[in-house]
């Protein structure tokens, strides 16, 4: 077993964090209406995509009934429907949509992973519990050298992910948020380039467009 593999089995197999054990598990149970046939996936969420990945993508934390239903991140939900789309467009992905673990899809050059395993009560993951998951993201780091570009989605997975190089030694200064925003870092990392989440919130006011998410990845390709 690679240690790639190792460390998805590590990610899934975590119980460090109880409030999110119990919601997870509740979800898990509960379900949604639509979903009541589906066993849901109900434990922590690893990364998945390409180990020879140049593009790292960092989310916040798996959807309720996306991800936590599904077993892989930004399939089975609005989130995913729009960034697996945009992906497609970009060469990223062979299919537009996900909808299940299983499904087909590939990602090419791409890697997605996130700051937070499982998923958070009102989708918001506390502080303690970003630390604790801080870890899987640092290994996960080590684990995918070829890494050139890395896009935090939404300022949730930005501070976490510069948290997690801080944590690690690196000098990092304090940076600014902003959709588009490129920074380069010290210590030879990869160059940092911002992007919005692409939550339901953000897509359905126009905070984030389809234009707006084509040219970021057309940015990312660039620094490729």
């Amino acid at each position: 077993m690679d240690e790639l593999t190792l460390l998805h089995a590590d990610v899934t197999g975590c119980r460090i964090c109880p409030r999110l054990v119990a919601w997870r598990e509740e979800v898990a149970v509960t379900k949604r209406r639509a979903y009541r046939d589906w066993a849901y996936w109900g434990k922590p969420v690893h990364g998945f995509g390409d180990p020879e990945a140049r593009l790292l993508l960092v989310g916040m934390a798996p959807g309720a009934h996306g991800a936590n239903r599904t077993g892989r991140l930004f399939s089975g939900d609005a989130s995913g429907d729009f960034l697996y789309a945009a992906l497609h467009r970009a060469g990223f992905a062979n299919q537009p949509t996900s909808t299940h673990r299983d499904d087909g899809l590939q990602l090419h050059d791409c890697y997605i992973t996130s700051v937070a395993r499982c998923v958070p009560p009102q989708n918001k993951p506390n502080a303690v519990e970003i630390t604790n998951c801080r870890p899987f993201l640092q290994r996960e780091l080590l684990l995918l050298p070829h890494v050139r570009v890395v896009m935090p989605l939404g300022r949730i997975a930005f501070d976490g992910y510069l948290a997690g190089l801080r944590a690690m030694g690196h000098a990092i200064p304090r940076l600014d948020f902003g959709h588009g925003r490129q920074h380069t870092l010290p210590d030879g990392l990869p160059a940092l380039l911002c992007a919005y989440h692409p939550s339901q919130q953000n897509t359905r006011t126009g905070r984030l467009t389809e234009e707006m998410m084509d040219t970021v990845l057309a940015q990312a390709k660039l620094l490729l």
